[in-house]
Formats: C-alpha cells, structure tokens, sequence
C-alpha cells in the first residue's frame, strides 16, 4: 500500500459553479474556500504533510479586474480571519511564486509565512502567481548566476518548492484534463486524478476516495 506525504491539487471550476448556481463568479470562489477548509481537515486526519494548492496562476492576471480584486480581498480576508487558527493546529502556510502583489497582501503573505514557520503538523503550500514555466526558468537564471552544472538536482535546488517532496497524487477538479502550468517539473511521477466535479461541490468523500484509489495502485517507476 502506497504512503502519501504530499498532494497537490487544481481547485478548478470556482467561476463555473458560481455562473451556475449564483449566476455570479465571484461568489464560486467565496464557496470554494469552504471546500479548501474541508480538504485541509481531511489532510491532516490521513497525516498527510504536505498540502499544496494552486490558487492563482500567472496566467490568471488575464481575468477581469473586478474578479481579480475580489479575489485579493477573499486571500486577504482568509489571512486575516483564519492565520490564527492554523497556527493552533500547527499548520505552516507557505507562498510559492511570485510575491508582486499589492503591498497590503504581501505583507500579510510575509507575516503569515513567519507566523507559522516553525509548524510542522501540515504544511501548506499556496501557489500564488505561479507559473511552472516561470519557475523553471528563474531556476535555470539561479544556475547560471552561481556557476553551476544545470543537472537535475541542481534545477530543484532552485525551484521555489525546494526541500519540499514531490507530489504523489495531483488531483484537478473541474472536468478538465490538462495540467495548466502547474508543478510541471515536480509531477514527474506524480499519479493524476481528474474529478468531473467543480471544486465547490468535491468534499470529503470524493477525497477520501481518490486518497484510496492512490494507496491501491501498483507504482513501478519504470520498473516492472
């Protein structure tokens, strides 16, 4: 049976179940963050310890900007509102991306992250402005700038999840089955799971489910 230290997962299909059922976007994305609350209870009782989650992605600077600063005042609600709590469970949140946000959200972010640095019960990664591509590529500038042989374990030295295990299972909500930028590098070997539903509606159940179907399957790694 398969052990599990690290999922990964594309929260897709916030906008759609709003459009659907609220006949607004904005409020998908409120909805979702109760299904991030249930996911990350779910983690922490199978001890898994890494939790990383794909909330805005470099390409998401392309959304209206209305959607996009409800989304800055959602994050900065959350940080506000739920730090504290996190902190009591023992859980580390931090940032992988790009930090070039408005200054109010960085600071949060900065304060978060020092918060809760030295948890070790779950830690959260939030891929913030992440694009793999971009992540790849400052991982190569590092290489190059210290004079350094561009080897595989020299390109995740740089990497922003750096001292982080690899993903064992990625999980993408949503009916979509493509991988968006995200951890490209890093789900080498990674098993994918694509869920029909849209992340407001995935709960516990479906969770626990995929966690299962994951522990089951045989893994060979290029072996037999």
């Amino acid at each position: 049976m398969n052990s599990i230290k690290h999922v990964a997962i594309i929260m897709d299909g916030n906008g759609r179940w709003g459009t659907k059922h609220k006949k607004s976007r904005n409020l998908g994305h409120k909805e979702g963050l109760k299904t991030v609350e249930k996911v990350i209870k779910a983690t922490i009782k199978n001890k898994i310890k890494y939790l990383t989650l794909y909330a805005f992605s470099t390409e998401n600077w392309k959304r209206p900007k209305k959607e996009i600063n409800f989304l800055f005042n959602l994050l900065e609600t959350f940080l506000k509102s739920k730090i504290s709590d996190l902190n009591k469970q023992k859980i580390k949140l931090k940032i992988i991306g790009k930090k070039r946000f408005p200054k109010k959200i960085n600071s949060l972010l900065y304060k978060s992250e020092k918060d809760t640095f030295k948890n070790k019960k779950l830690q959260i990664n939030l891929a913030l402005n992440y694009g793999s591509k971009s992540e790849l590529a400052y991982s190569f500038n590092q290489i190059i700038k210290n004079k350094k042989k561009a080897n595989e374990k020299n390109i995740s030295k740089y990497l922003f999840t750096q001292n982080i295990p690899d993903p064992d299972l990625l999980i993408r909500t949503g009916d979509t089955q493509r991988l968006s930028n995200f951890l490209l590098w890093q789900i080498a070997y990674s098993e994918i799971f694509f869920e029909k539903k849209l992340w407001p509606d995935f709960n516990e159940k479906d969770y626990y489910k995929i966690i299962k179907k994951y522990k089951n399957i045989k893994r060979n790694f290029g072996n037999i």
